[in-house]
Order: structure tokens, then C-alpha cells, then sequence
């Protein structure tokens, strides 16, 4: 099967503006395409994942990603699903945000001597001269088309500002500057995106020759990827620091059944063949689904070793394995209160809530236990003898961690 059918089989091309253009560069390997990412945290999530994937299948088949690190429109914002503005970045912190997804994106994408290149739109957008450019490239523009684009629509009742309103126009140049310098020639992106791609495409046609035109090809990506990634606890980071290998596992073992086997088919390296053969499986056999969906992505993201381990005490908990396997929380003593500490405070020390407000809630709720046993009292402690032993604590059926004395 050539590339692009196999991406349509796996669900992932939503919406695609030279459909026999991008067949043919795709398929032969002579795609050059780019995938932004703005760097509005320090790590990549979730999010971003299927974006990641995408890149990997498309150079495994022989084509050239760029990966276009928003430096210079991160200090814009996207108004693209927000009800209000971004948060202002420093320069300081968007580079540091920087630093980490290229440090992320390396272990995943293959860069090098012809193969995938990094870039930062920092370095052409901080440049401009904002009278040039609104000579050369905001002639393109029409204002009266800009704010039919969803992404403002959806912001023109709450008020949307100037700034913002210029996202458009930025994205839409980088992907100029990306087929000028690089011979980039196709463009990735979310649903929310297709506006902003439009524009770039429309803007390499009227700007450059005709010999550019039957190159000047977007392509997007579904927007499954938009909902994935958010849990009762916050967003699922790639990030180890900030998402362990187990809740990572944990995120995907807990899936929905109904998605379950559309995540392996649209994020997994598994043939469609075998992947074919799981869509009439349902009941138990989901759970096994669901157990090769979060063996197969923790791998791609930890490594294979922390995948087997997440595994492990996944099923320790469930009773199919060792439990010495559980994942454990170090409480050092000085986080005692007269040789006691509050359940809460471990709960929030676990990252098993976000908040010592959302602890309250499951506690009040009947849904922590401690070493097996319901407890309903906000102010419940344990002991610094308790925690010598080890505290098994767990929220809810599927959350839950063993608190050791350090």
C-alpha cells in the first residue's frame, strides 16, 4: 500500500487541496512539508503527538520534514480554540520552551545531512520591517475573508485583539519563507489551522511563478489529536518529569472503548493488517486492546524498557502481576507534621489530583482509599511508621500510588 492510502486507511487526512499533487509527492518521496509547533509550555503533550506521527510515517517513506518551532509567532499567541488571549511570553521563556521540544522532537524525528531540519520562525519573523510587510505580503490579504475564518469567528464576541488578528498573516509567511529557502511545498496542520494554510498557500501562488503552483499543496491533519491529551489532573506531557511512563501508559490504557482501536489504527506502527483484525473485537478483548494501544505508544515516547515496566505494575494493581511492581512516591520527613501527613497533601504530592481543592472533592466523595480502606474524613492522616511500611493509596479504580519514607 503507498503511503497516502495508508494515511486515508489509518484515518488521519481530513481535508486536502491538490488531492492528485499530494498523492504523487508523497508517495514518491519528494514531499517537503512542515508541521509548526508554538512553544506556549516546556514540553510537547499529547496534543501534539499525532502531529509527531504523521512526521515519522512521511519520512519513513522518504520525504523531508521541517519542523517549524514557533519562536516568533509564539510571541503572537493563536487565537485558535481560545475564548480569551494567551498569556504573554518572555523572549527568555520562549526560548527556553524552545530548547526543550527540540530536545523532545530528536528522539522521535530523524535530523540530519538530508534528512529532517529544525527551524525557528524567530529568526526571519523578528527581522521583518512591518512597513514592507504590510506592502509585500498584506496586499494578499482581504480583511472581509480573514474574519469569515472560524478561528476569529469564534473570538469576535469576546473581543479579539490586533495582535491575535495578525497570526494569520505571520503563519501564512512562514510558510513563503519555508518554500523560498527550503523548497518546502506542503503544509501540515490541524482543522483549526486550514484557514491560516489556505492563506500560505494562496499567498506562495500569487507571489512566486507558476512553476510553483502544482507544489503549493496543503494537506491537514485530522483533528482527533485536539481532543486528546487532557485528564481530570491536567494535560498528558510528553515529558517524563511532568508525565511518568506509567500515567502516560495509564492515560492510554483508560481510553474510551469506542476509541480505543481508532487511536492504534490512526497512532500506532502496527500493520493494518493486524489492526484489521481487532475491528470486531469488543468486551474483553478491548482491555487487550487497550493494553497494546498503551504498550505501543509508551514505547514510541519511554523506550521499551519503561514500557514493559509501566506494564507491569499496571497489572500489579489489578492483581494479574507482582505488586512490588507499584509505582511508589518518596515522602521525605520533613514534609511530617508531628511524625503525620495529610492524605490530601498525598494525593497533590503524587500528582494524583491537581489541587488540594479537587483532593477535598474526591475525599468527600468516597473515592480515596487508603491501604484498602474508604476514608471520607478531609483531614485523615497517616504516620511516619505507616509510611516505613509503605501506604498504598489509591483515587478512584485507577490511580493510585505507594508512599514509602525516604
Amino acid at each position: 500500500m503507498k503511503i497516502y492510502d495508508e494515511l486515508v486507511a489509518r484515518g488521519l487526512i481530513a481535508q486536502v487541496t491538490d488531492e492528485e499533487e499530494i498523492k504523487e509527492l508523497v508517495n514518491n518521496g519528494k514531499a517537503t512539508f512542515y508541521i509548526g509547533f508554538d512553544p506556549t509550555a516546556d514540553s510537547l503533550h499529547v496534543g501534539h503527538f499525532m502531529a509527531l506521527c504523521l512526521m515519522k510515517r512521511l519520512q519513513m517513506a522518504g520525504n523531508r520534514p521541517i519542523v517549524l518551532i514557533g519562536g516568533g509567532t509564539g510571541y503572537i499567541g493563536d487565537p485558535s480554540g481560545r475564548s480569551d488571549m494567551r498569556s504573554m511570553l518572555t523572549p527568555e521563556t520562549i526560548q527556553h520552551n524552545c530548547d526543550c521540544f527540540k530536545a523532545q522532537m530528536e528522539k522521535f524525528i530523524e535530523f540530519g545531512e538530508g534528512k529532517a531540519i529544525m527551524v525557528n520562525n524567530a529568526d526571519w519573523l523578528l527581522k521583518l520591517n512591518y512597513i514592507e510587510l504590510l506592502r509585500d505580503v498584506g496586499a494578499c490579504f482581504s480583511v472581509n475573508r480573514m474574519l469569515t475564518a472560524e478561528c476569529y469567528k469564534q473570538r469576535m464576541e469576546k473581543g479579539l485583539s490586533f495582535l491575535e488578528f495578525n497570526y494569520m498573516i505571520m503563519q501564512s509567511y512562514d510558510f513563503y519563507h519555508l518554500f523560498k529557502e527550503y523548497g518546502c511545498n506542503m503544509q501540515f496542520g490541524g482543522d483549526d489551522q486550514w484557514s491560516n494554510m489556505l492563506y500560505g498557500t494562496e499567498l506562495i501562488r500569487k507571489k512566486l511563478s507558476k512553476d510553483a503552483y502544482a507544489m503549493t499543496i496543503t494537506l491537514l491533519l485530522n483533528s482527533e489529536g485536539k481532543k486528546m491529551g487532557k485528564t481530570a489532573n491536567g494535560a498528558v506531557w510528553l515529558d517524563p518529569k511532568k508525565t511518568s511512563p506509567y500515567d502516560f501508559y495509564q492515560y492510554w490504557r483508560n481510553v474510551g472503548d469506542k476509541d480505543v482501536l481508532k487511536c492504534i489504527r490512526m497512532l500506532t506502527f502496527l500493520p493494518l493488517e493486524q489492526i484489521d483484525e481487532m475491528d470486531g473485537w469488543e468486551g474483553a478483548q478491548l482491555n487487550t486492546a487497550k493494553e497494546i494501544l498503551a504498550f505501543e505508544l509508551t514505547k514510541l515516547i519511554h523506550g521499551e524498557e519503561e514500557a514493559k515496566a509501566a506494564e507491569a505494575a499496571s497489572k500489579a494493581l489489578f492483581g494479574q502481576g507482582d505488586s512490588t511492581l507499584t509505582p511508589s512516591v518518596e515522602v521525605s520527613r520533613d514534609m511530617l507534621t508531628d511524625g503525620k501527613i495529610d492524605v490530601n497533601g498525598l494525593l497533590v504530592l503524587g500528582k494524583m489530583v491537581p489541587s488540594r481543592s479537587e483532593g477535598r472533592r474526591a475525599i468527600e466523595q468516597g473515592g480515596v482509599t487508603v491501604d484498602g480502606e474508604k476514608i471520607t474524613d478531609v483531614r485523615a492522616t497517616v504516620t511516619e511508621e505507616q509510611l516505613a511500611g509503605g501506604v498504598l493509596i489509591k483515587r478512584g479504580k485507577k490511580s493510585f500510588n505507594k508512599f514509602i519514607l525516604a
